[in-house]
């Protein structure tokens, strides 16, 4: 016998003692919790569907059958009765929001974090007026400075910054998610488990995360990274090719959503998969093919 095929037999015997021998809760805490059924509720942002207005967007996607609109935040609040009115007797619903405030909560300069503060708790007010099942943010990106440095005492001021917005959030009817990006984007969180563990620590039931597809090319693993943060903190994931950030199928083989798939079918995910992508070629073609492939792969997970 190998090194390698002793380990093996080590790892699995041990593995094998430690779960005969684990008692129910600690195994129940191994194990990420767990909604009811899946299902595949496709959102799109505003720029996706072709069309020169709001219901010409909508008539394209209810042919499609997508569920979820996801508009940005930025003038949000003038924009209620309009998206409102668009969306009455529809099968669409928002979905999250993405974004649209100034500023940025680990701002250095103190004029720069109330700009985040209050245009913030303006667009979580309009959110929970439509519906919404979150405002999307990110702590910091690369160009925003100056910033916070990136230690244990910035960590713990986000935490707390965020009990305060996430309880905001929840007077309001919605939440907060946290959007981890790649390290080109954004230097303070990357992967979906450490913004699970903030979620965790904010200690608020308003602060939510989600994971993007096109930025979990970080990750190791997609499973992983959903399964990291369960039905109790993921709330809502964005899909786009995996080469150009175009619509899936795109860029071919890459665009493979399966691993990821299997993981939000396993924890019983029923938020939204929303579309934030570009398009190379006409969309009248690439988003009618993008739908049927995620719903292929859905199927296959």
């Amino acid at each position: 016998m190998n090194r390698k095929e002793f380990l093996q037999c080590s790892l699995a015997g041990a593995a094998t003692i430690a779960v005969a021998g684990a008692p129910a809760q600690l195994m129940a805490a191994c194990t990420a919790k767990k909604g009811g059924k899946a299902e595949l509720k496709l959102s799109f942002q505003e720029g996706i569907a072709p069309g020169n207005s709001l219901n010409e967007k909508f008539d394209y996607m209810e042919n499609l059958g997508v569920v979820g609109f996801e508009p940005g935040g930025g003038n949000l609040a003038a924009r209620v009765n309009e998206i409102q009115q668009a969306l009455k007797g529809r099968n669409i619903k928002v979905s999250a929001i993405c974004a649209g405030f100034s500023g940025f909560i680990l701002a250095e300069e103190p004029a720069v974090k109330a700009q985040f503060d209050s245009t913030m708790r303006d667009i979580i007010a309009a959110a929970g007026e439509l519906g919404s099942t979150g405002v999307i943010m990110v702590p910091a990106f690369n160009g925003q400075k100056p910033c916070k440095p990136h230690t244990m005492e910035t960590r713990n001021f986000l935490t707390e910054q965020l009990h305060e917005l996430g309880e905001y959030a929840l007077k309001c009817g919605t939440t907060v998610i946290l959007e981890p990006l790649n390290r080109g984007e954004a230097f303070y969180l990357r992967l979906v488990e450490d913004a699970a563990a903030i979620c965790r620590d904010s200690k608020s039931a308003g602060v939510k995360c989600m994971g993007d597809f096109w930025h979990m090319m970080e990750e190791t693993s997609d499973y992983a990274a959903f399964m990291s943060a369960g039905t109790e903190y993921l709330q809502h994931v964005h899909v786009a090719s995996r080469g150009r950030r175009s619509m899936p199928g795109e860029d071919g083989e890459k665009d493979n959503y399966i691993d990821g798939m299997r993981a939000l079918k396993e924890i019983g995910y029923q938020h939204y998969v929303s579309f934030e992508c570009g398009s190379q070629g006409p969309r009248e073609q690439t988003v009618p093919a993008a739908v049927a492939l995620l719903r292929e792969q859905w199927k296959k997970a």
